[in-house]
């Protein structure tokens, strides 16, 4: 499974890469807006930094809605480096260029994604990452994960090689189940993925460890 951190922050992303784990980033424009990013260069500027931090997979989201603007501001974003991966709404007009952009060669990430036949659309378009959105599924009574896991049992039937990218994990079970049930990859914030590392027994076994050898090297 891969791990993406969900986040326009440069110090977390360098953390997350730090930890050795980190395989891309995930950002939109609210999340750009978070850090004070505005303004076409700033921002454009600010998926570069992204990029010369992480190996690849720099997911950058255009903002138009209709076809030859999502085109235009893809291929824009595309020039910036080659770990640049497209991120185009699960929309008609989505569709309609992430088709395009496989057909140039030009990864795609099809995010707001909330069921299997949309799912099924994006696959089918040649999308390189799918995004279902999983807390926010939760958040109106839907289970998310049986989202992700209806999904892969899909793309698993007909050799899809869109690759399942869970989206808006809000916790580590969410992150574990994602990976139990065939997730290929995960983006979150990076708080879920530093809490994998968690738990009571580790930090008892580790103080019993230490008292332990202070007892015998006392003196």
């Amino acid at each position: 499974m891969k791990f993406f951190i969900d986040t326009a922050n440069l110090d977390e992303i360098r953390e997350a890469y730090d930890l050795g784990v980190l395989d891309g980033v995930t950002t939109n424009p609210s999340l750009m807006a978070k850090e004070g990013i505005s303004g076409d260069s700033n921002v454009m500027a600010h998926y570069k930094a992204i990029c010369d931090i992480v190996d690849d997979n720099v997911s950058a989201e255009v903002i138009a809605t209709d076809f030859e603007g999502m085109v235009r501001e893809g291929k824009e974003l595309a020039k910036i480096d080659d770990k640049i991966v497209v991120k185009i709404p699960m929309i008609k007009e989505g569709i309609k260029a992430i088709k395009y952009f496989h057909s140039e060669g030009i990864r795609t990430n099809c995010t707001l994604v909330f069921s299997a036949g949309q799912a099924i659309l994006a696959a089918k378009a040649g999308a390189s990452f799918l995004s279902p959105f999983i807390g926010r599924l939760d958040d109106i009574s839907f289970d998310g994960l049986d989202l992700i896991e209806q999904i892969a049992h899909i793309y698993q039937n007909y050799d899809f090689e869109t690759q399942i990218l869970a989206a808006s994990l809000r916790h580590t079970m969410h992150l574990v189940k994602c990976a139990e049930i065939g997730a290929d990859v995960v983006t979150c914030p990076l708080k879920v993925i530093t809490g994998l590392l968690n738990h009571p027994l580790t930090d008892k076994g580790l103080a019993q460890f230490l008292a332990d050898h202070a007892k015998v090297n006392k003196g």
